[in-house]
């Protein structure tokens, strides 16, 4: 069978930039990342083990090519000296080892950080792929095709709704557990050509190259974690991240992500200095309607027009969702989406939650304290509870 992995640029965008980040800053960082399925799959996944060896023994064969090295080039973001690392780079197979506990497959990337973060999206869409290919039908893609055609239908249907102050936008986030490269592909090409209006890009760099279309993304919530080993005072590992980004980038990709300490514990750090240099905020984590009146509150006592600013919503999303919060914000601010798994894998059959994660940083444990019940996570419930007591955040 074909191999699962295309091409070293088919990652998500805020891989590559937190990538350049991390190499400038502190390319001597020692981490460690962690596979997790967060719910029930249809069959044990340790039944893809010998199949995941054999996808990843490709990737690491893999080279960036010229051309793709030219295309990142082209971004005005990628400075020269990451793309030159990025000519002698490869994955190195003894930095990841794949092995079953039981009916659970365990994946592990351990080593420089600047040679394992990488791991993460390309091992996440090869379990996906070869999950999906063990439950795939000959009716499964009629399926996808009819629930594209009405997602279609709805933004054709939502395009007569009266106007509000700023325009609906949505991008694909969907690279991460898409349902095969081929679908992604058929999906983004289908909303770019159909809806150009409300389709403004994708998250997957070879995508976005492969049909010219924008590539969007800044920073995950690996890279704010792992500030919380890299020496600074635990209280201020948001605002040293935050303000490494900011002398990384000089405003360009300037959404910040909020929900690695919580939305409330964000936005103290998040001074006049800060919500005056970013251009907003990206949700992935609980109710995003309070989230997003929080931010607008934010914004409101630092006497910030909110109509110069964007709430970038991300967390399993559909576009009924998208609609509604659009409805709720979109006359008080720049509301943006990126939807993910309810784009490129809704086929009838039922997705796997499936993440990998930093678990540690330079030898310490490093954590997210989730706005959603299970999604933190982290091994060390001393280094958890530590954390909360330091940013005051509640049990979810």
């Amino acid at each position: 069978m074909k191999p699962v992995v295309r091409s070293l640029l088919e990652t998500d965008l805020y891989k590559f930039t937190m990538w350049q980040a991390l190499l400038h800053k502190h390319p001597d960082a020692h981490t460690e990342y962690a596979f997790v399925c967060r719910n029930e799959p249809a069959y044990p996944l340790a039944e893809l083990h010998a199949d995941v060896e054999r996808e990843i023994d490709h990737l690491c064969s893999l080279r960036f090519t010229e051309d793709e090295l030219d295309y990142l080039r082209s971004l005005r973001f990628i400075k020269s000296d990451f793309t030159d690392f990025l000519t002698v780079f490869y994955f190195q197979r003894k930095f990841i080892k794949v092995t079953t506990n039981g009916n659970d497959l365990e994946i592990v990337a351990t080593g420089p950080q600047v040679h394992v973060m990488g791991f993460e999206i390309f091992v996440l869409h090869i379990v996906n792929e070869l999950y999906f290919r063990r439950l795939q039908t000959p009716d499964t893609m009629d399926e996808a095709r009819l629930r594209l055609g009405n997602k279609i239908n709805d933004l054709r249907a939502f395009a007569k709704e009266a106007p509000r102050a700023h325009p609906f936008e949505f991008s694909d986030f969907g690279l991460r557990r898409r349902f095969s490269g081929e679908w992604q592909d058929e999906v983004v090409q289908i909303l770019a050509r159909e809806v150009p209006q409300f389709f403004k890009g994708t998250s997957n760099v070879y995508l976005a190259k492969k049909f010219k279309i924008i590539p969007i993304g800044t920073m995950a919530h690996e890279y704010l974690q792992s500030y919380q080993a890299f020496g600074v005072r635990l209280r201020d590992f948001q605002k040293a991240a935050l303000e490494d980004w900011v002398q990384e980038y000089r405003g360009d990709l300037g959404i910040a992500l909020t929900d690695v300490v919580g939305m409330d514990a964000f936005l103290a750090d998040f001074d006049l200095y800060f919500a005056k240099l970013f251009d907003g905020l990206r949700h992935d984590s609980g109710d995003p309607v309070v989230w997003g009146e929080k931010a607008l509150d934010h914004y409101a006592k630092m006497r910030i027009d909110a109509h110069t600013k964007r709430l970038v919503f991300s967390d399993g999303l559909d576009l009924d969702a998208a609609f509604s919060l659009y409805r709720h914000f979109a006359d008080r601010t720049m509301p943006a989406f990126g939807i993910g798994t309810n784009l490129t894998n809704d086929t009838g059959i039922k997705p796997i939650n499936i993440v990998m994660k930093l678990m540690s940083c330079n030898g310490q444990s490093v954590a997210k304290l989730s706005d959603s019940a299970g999604k933190t996570l982290c091994t060390d419930e001393t280094f958890l509870a530590y954390l909360r007591q330091i940013f005051n955040h509640p049990v979810v």
